[in-house]
């Protein structure tokens, strides 16, 4: 990746030519090898939140999902299946789930790519958004892992601590664009000098929205388009543990660290010594 002319000198701050920069980020596939709702529909279940019947159909969707991404009448149908199936649902209870299984599900599904290009974003002082039409409750403690500054969701209606089945705001398509400006309101974000990354054809309008919009794994329709527009194609291939990228030190390299701290002390106190005799 190229560097910018412009960067901020410290995260989060105004550059000179104008305002701040982000990088908004699709979650499936593209920072994460599957479906984030379909993650958790084994942990979901094993709550007694859905039936085997609803697991199987959720397997199902994911594997349309994985082979040709899903256009606009499969989200539409995507979002009432969800919004169906979680009305009643505990809040509190779908929070907890997530919290507890996160590490454990989530974690391993990482692109190590993904992984990498959002620690640049935020090292040149870029504002890291993950933009998902998946429910804020998964989304939230996902961006939350990545050291995203902010997340943009779909959000369902509660009520006494239930879910209606009712959506308050379904963050797909142009809806994505409307989340992503509000934010730039509120932020100061320049979006002609903003990111995007998306695998969709459906995040073409928060692609456009943005100057410097990227396709990652790119369905078929979205290459066609990126490849039209002149757009960079990125592939990310390589799930990996957040964690096992910050591997401990082990005892050899800990023990030879101290060898040298202790080294540079006892040089220092002689060093010292000398100049005071010599005083």
């Amino acid at each position: 990746m190229t560097a910018e002319s412009d960067r901020t000198g410290l995260p989060g701050q105004p550059t000179a030519r104008g305002g701040r920069v982000a990088a908004f980020f699709d979650l499936d596939k593209t920072v994460i090898a599957k479906s984030s709702t379909y993650v958790f529909s084994k942990p979901f279940y094993a709550q007694g939140l859905l039936n085997r019947r609803a697991v199987l159909e959720s397997s199902y969707a994911h594997f349309l999902f994985l082979l040709s991404g899903a256009d606009h009448d499969q989200m539409e149908r995507m979002r009432a299946h969800l919004t169906a199936m979680c009305a009643g649902w505990d809040v509190e209870q779908v929070k907890s789930i997530v919290a507890e299984t996160l590490h454990e599900l989530v974690d391993p599904l990482i692109y190590a790519e993904a992984a990498d290009l959002i620690a640049d974003h935020k090292i040149r002082g870029h504002d890291v958004v993950i933009v998902s039409a998946s429910g804020e409750e998964i989304v939230g403690p996902i961006a939350e892992a990545l050291g995203a500054s902010h997340t943009a969701a779909t959000r369902v209606v509660v009520e006494n601590g239930h879910y209606t089945g009712e959506v308050e705001f379904y963050c797909y398509g142009k809806s994505k664009v409307t989340a992503i400006e509000k934010l730039a309101a509120t932020e100061g974000y320049d979006l002609p000098r903003c990111y995007a990354y998306s695998d969709s054809v459906t995040d073409l309008p928060m692609l456009g929205a943005v100057g410097h919009p990227t396709a990652v794994n790119p369905d078929r329709n979205l290459r066609k388009e990126a490849t039209a527009r002149g757009w960079p194609i990125l592939t990310f291939s390589n799930p990996v543990s957040l964690w096992a990228r910050f591997q401990a030190p082990s005892s050899t390299t800990v023990a030879a660290t101290a060898a040298v701290a202790l080294s540079a002390i006892v040089a220092g106190a002689l060093s010292y010594r000398l100049l005071r005799r010599k005083r």
